[in-house]
């Protein structure tokens, strides 16, 4: 099976014809009607997706074989996937969240400071959270190209300059 990655979710029905409202997590939000036909996380379930609407937050959108408010409904919180073949090659300064989640990271001084957990963005900038060895906490680790000026894929590693203080 080709290797998915996360392009959308689907936060309900819109209105009462079938539509659903679509988030879209791709770089230009109507390019994710492009990379159909996408699939739920397991593969069991493929749509082609037709936007019909920019909306709040999103678009409403119609789905192959949803046809019901309720059909809709029922598929709330659905991430969509498209194979990583489909989707356009990135900058060496750009990833995929997909590529970032399980690195390991280390600092300047070849110390381990944990592993990304989760890539996280609340408007002002990507975040990675991390699992510290040794700690249940988690740590917030701003994205940015003076905190982390590596990123080897190839490698699986992160070398990252936190601020003072943050571990």
């Amino acid at each position: 099976m080709a290797e998915l990655i996360c392009v959308g979710a689907i936060a309900g029905a819109f209105g009462v014809q079938g539509e659903v409202r679509l988030k879209s997590f791709t770089a230009d939000p109507e390019a994710i009607a492009n990379y159909g036909p996408l699939s739920t996380e397991d593969g069991a379930t493929r749509f082609e997706v037709e936007l019909t609407r920019a909306i709040k937050n999103g678009f409403a959108a119609r789905l192959s074989g949803v046809a019901t408010k309720e059909q809709a409904d029922a598929l709330k919180g659905t991430r969509l996937y498209a194979p990583r073949e489909v989707l356009p090659s990135l900058p060496d300064d750009e990833f995929y969240h997909a590529d970032l989640i399980g690195l390991t990271v280390f600092d300047t001084g070849g110390a381990e400071l944990g592993r990304v957990k989760a890539v996280l963005n609340h408007g002002a900038g990507d975040i990675l959270e991390l699992t510290v060895p040794g700690n249940s906490a988690t740590v917030l680790l701003p994205f940015t190209l003076a905190i982390v000026p590596t990123v080897d894929l190839s490698s699986e590693r992160i070398v990252a300059d936190p601020p003072d203080g943050l571990f």
